[in-house]
C-alpha cells in the first residue's frame, strides 16, 4: 500500500466514523426547551465537535490499523473482492522464463 493509499484510507474512515459518531449523545433546542425562534425544534445546542473529532481520530486509528495490518499482510487481496472473477485466474506476479512462451 503507498502512502497515498493509506491517507485516503484513514480520511475514508475517518469520516465514516465522523458520520457515525455525530448523533450520539447530543442535545437540541427542544430536548433543552430553548427554541430560538427561526430554528427548527431539532437543531443542537451543545454538540461538543471537539471531543468528537478526538474521539473519532482515535477510532478510525484503530480501524485504519486493522485494516492496514490486514491489507500489507496479504490477509486481504484485490483478488478476494473480485466478485465477477474480471483478474482472471489466480497466481504469482512474478514469471519464471517458461511462462513467458
Amino acid at each position: 500500500m503507498s502512502i497515498a493509499s493509506a491517507i485516503v484510507l484513514f480520511m475514508v474512515l475517518w469520516f465514516l466514523t465522523f458520520l457515525i459518531v455525530i448523533p450520539i449523545r447530543i442535545q437540541t433546542q427542544g430536548d433543552l426547551k430553548k427554541i430560538v425562534p427561526g430554528t427548527h425544534a431539532g437543531s443542537p445546542e451543545h454538540h461538543n465537535l471537539k471531543k468528537k473529532a478526538v474521539i473519532t481520530t482515535a477510532i478510525a486509528a484503530a480501524l485504519w490499523g486493522v485494516i492496514g495490518g490486514a491489507i500489507l499482510s496479504g490477509v486481504i487481496t484485490v483478488r478476494d473482492i473480485d466478485m465477477f472473477e474480471r483478474m482472471g485466474p489466480g497466481g504469482s506476479m512474478w514469471y519464471s522464463e517458461s511462462d513467458k512462451e
